[in-house]
């Protein structure tokens, strides 16, 4: 425990030097929220990863492949497909018309720092209805996603050094919030970046402890083998039944699993914190090679992370009490303890890569599109700053609460929130990038017909359907629909067209990032 705890402090020391550099450097609001728009590929990459793949990685994904086996990993396959294609369809239109964007009110080019900003300005929308109600979702489905990662960090200090789960988010909360409020968006992107890289090393080092100590991959194979051969089915077949501790065989997967699973890739089109990272790049033109690292390091990280879900049925010879713990029970069981503390604090770099670009982008939510969007759009842009800082402690005290007194998993808490974000933002923004003739009107229906549906789905799926079809299929087809079926309610102004029309030039032309890096030199 003396190792893993001074591994932790040492972890942590660096977090808060990262957040000290990082408030040299961010002396305003759009420094605070986007960095200033200056990420280079490396670290807008690595941060998207670090930002996404919070707990569930470490945790949520090796506990589902350990409890039902290969079956499982459909989800992993959907995310990969939606990452990939969210950097390669959304990213580059984004970053340049979030920026370029005519603003509704003052005109000129907007620089929307949130992409609640951001559709209202695209739409030039007149009742404001489109940033207030897409600010809202912001707020309620990050307090779910941020209690997320708490849950998860309290179940880490719970193995690790037996804390109860107060003090344990009290400690976690506290460091979060602390780097987070002194440097912003520079200080989640960097530590960002450390995080990721200790995420990997760790979902590398567990496996090859763990294959060598069973004999290799055959001795893997043999060990998941005897447990229940179905562990291995692309389509299921086996459960871990807790009460007889055993794998037990079920029904094979139906298409409603294997759609479900896919689906999970749609959300990627609608997360703002991880669009903040395409928002956030300095220049299209880093966009490629900042794919291209992205989605090497998260197909890889899913495919280690199943890997240590099979490894732990192989390796535990009494089934765990607590699937999700399986990737801390086999570091404490392998590792030396100086190692031990070092994977260990990975897992706690995993939490905290999310929750403090979730925290940021709901207080910028709450700051931006609350207080200057309504209050004080002439507010100065240090007193945003603060208020910002202030919105960032409110929004982790919210999202405690809900972790402490809530009642459930890491993985029920992200699928609510993923599949809210996913629908309810992911075909408005599609869209919204590529569509000339998409209106305010069809944005908002789409907007809410999305969000409510994944927010009642599963009432409505249990009471009267029994589909158990994951939230965000019908949540996503719907919100399409409701586009198309309201846009003629609103109109397409000259000022939007030219919008368009010059933004899908910039973005073809590749000529944003010059043009942006100029502007900042200037």
């Amino acid at each position: 425990m003396l190792w893993s705890i001074g591994t932790f402090v040492v972890y942590l020391i660096v977090m808060v030097a990262v957040g000290l550099w990082a408030y040299r450097r961010t002396v305003s609001q759009s420094d605070f929220v986007l960095g200033g728009r200056q990420l280079n590929s490396w670290v807008a990459g690595l941060s998207a990863n670090a930002s996404d793949f919070s707990g569930w990685l470490l945790l949520g994904l090796p506990g589902a492949i350990y409890v039902s086996g290969l079956g499982e990993a459909w989800i992993a396959v959907g995310l990969a497909a939606g990452f990939a294609g969210s950097w390669i369809v959304l990213a580059p239109r984004l970053r340049v018309y979030t920026q370029r964007v005519t603003d509704a009110r003052v005109g000129g080019d907007s620089d929307s720092l949130t992409l609640s900003s951001f559709l209202e300005n695209r739409f030039n929308d007149p009742t404001r209805l489109l940033r207030g109600v897409s600010a809202l979702l912001i707020i309620v489905f990050y307090f779910f996603y941020v209690a997320s990662g708490l849950v998860a960090m309290s179940a880490l200090f719970d193995q690790v050094f037996g804390l109860d789960p107060a003090p344990a988010i009290a400690i976690g909360v506290g460091i979060v919030v602390l780097y987070t409020v002194l440097g912003g968006f520079l200080a989640v992107s960097y530590t960002d970046v450390i995080q990721a890289a200790m995420m990997w090393l760790a979902l590398i080092a567990v496996p090859v402890l763990a294959i060598t100590a069973l004999g290799g991959f055959s001795g893997l194979a043999e060990g998941v083998a005897a447990k229940s051969d179905g562990l291995l089915s692309a389509v299921g077949g086996t459960s871990l039944d807790g009460e007889i501790g055993a794998w037990v065989p079920t029904e094979a997967l139906g298409w409603v699993v294997i759609v479900s699973g896919l689906a999970w890739g749609l959300g990627y089109f609608g997360q703002p914190h991880i669009l903040a990272r395409y928002m956030g790049i300095r220049s299209v033109k880093d966009i490629p090679a900042a794919a291209t690292i992205s989605v090497t390091w998260a197909v890889t990280a899913m495919a280690l992370a199943v890997l240590v879900g099979f490894i732990g049925i192989a390796y535990f010879d009494t089934p765990l009490d607590t699937p999700e713990q399986v990737f801390p029970r086999l570091i404490e069981a392998l590792a030396h303890p100086l190692v031990a503390g070092l994977l260990l604090a990975a897992i706690l770099a995993a939490v905290m890569s999310t929750a403090d670009s979730q925290l940021l982008v709901a207080s910028s939510a709450l700051t931006e599109d609350g207080y200057r969007a309504f209050v004080n759009r002439d507010a100065d842009p240090r007193t945003l700053m603060w208020i910002s800082r202030g919105a960032v402690i409110a929004v982790a005290l919210a999202a405690a609460g809900i972790a402490l007194w809530g009642n459930q998993s890491v993985m029920g808490l992200v699928g609510y929130a993923w599949a809210g974000f996913g629908a309810g933002f992911g075909p408005v923004l599609l869209l919204a990038v590529f569509w000339k003739r998409m209106t305010w009107a069809g944005a908002l229906a789409g907007m809410v017909a999305g969000a409510g549906t994944a927010i009642l789905w599963d009432i409505l799926d249990k009471a009267v359907f029994g589909t158990g079809l994951y939230a965000m299929v019908p949540a996503a087809v719907l919100s399409f629909a409701a586009i198309f079926v309201f846009n003629g309610l609103g109109r397409v102004s000259d000022q939007m067209t030219a919008d368009f029309d010059r933004v899908d030039a910039e973005v073809r032309s590749g000529e944003a990032g010059g043009a942006t890096a100029a502007g900042a030199r200037a």
